[in-house]
């Protein structure tokens, strides 16, 4: 049978497609803020080697990195219920997207901190600068710029992992269009549609982040 692609459907499905694409940008947009405040915290936790948090950041972002994303939704929406700490779909896919994302951008946002001359370290040290301060005026400008590749690599896995959130039930990009697959069984418009629209979201923030890494960098150019 001679399949027709109808571009006519997709526009008519566009008003539930920009739905969809609207909550998969809110709980993406949470999420990567969110995982980069983790990243922060927990990066410095590690490099400062504060007793026992940077063992506990240490178990968290092993945990996170070697089980799947999707066991871990499922652990949060099911499992945590069980024992009275039950969150909406929402809640639950932002906390499981943010918390895979922080574990990945602690180890991004701790190379960059490796990365800081120690010439600098020496440097705040002979100024009588604490470790925190060290860490906020210098570990943070200087070591950032270098996590930037790699954080973007981790906010676009976020932003393409918000899929995984139709599984629970949450209205995204995804769930709108399998919904429409099961009862209009037009498969290619439908996952054409959302590939472009994730093609685009994906080049949006690749430039975003490349603006934010021109600003950051702008101190560190030769004049």
């Amino acid at each position: 049978m001679h399949y027709q692609f109808d571009v006519g459907y997709i526009w008519a499905n566009g008003p539930a497609l920009l739905g969809g694409l609207l909550t998969t940008l809110k709980v993406s947009v949470v999420s990567i803020l969110i995982a980069a405040l983790i990243g922060l915290v927990g990066a410095a936790l590690r490099v400062l080697k504060v007793p026992v948090l940077s063992q506990l950041v240490w178990f968290y972002v092993s945990f996170i990195r070697n089980t799947p994303l999707l066991a871990q939704l499922f652990f949060i929406f099911f499992g945590l219920p069980a024992i009275g700490l039950g969150l909406s779909i929402y809640g639950s896919g932002v906390l499981a997207l943010a918390a895979w994302g922080g574990a990945y951008n602690v180890e991004n946002v701790r190379g960059g901190f490796l990365a800081v001359p120690k010439g600098l370290n020496e440097a705040a040290r002979s100024l009588g600068l604490t470790p925190s301060r060290y860490i906020l005026l210098i570990a943070i400008p200087v070591g950032l710029r270098v996590s930037i590749p790699a954080m973007l690599n981790t906010a676009v896995s976020v932003l393409k992992n918000s899929a995984y959130l139709q599984a629970i039930g949450l209205a995204e990009l995804t769930f709108v269009a399998m919904e429409k697959v099961a009862s209009e069984f037009r498969t290619l418009e439908m996952f054409a549609a959302i590939g472009v629209l994730y093609l685009a979201l994906v080049l949006i923030l690749s430039w975003l982040v490349r603006r934010l890494e021109h600003v950051l960098q702008r101190p560190f150019r030769e004049r």
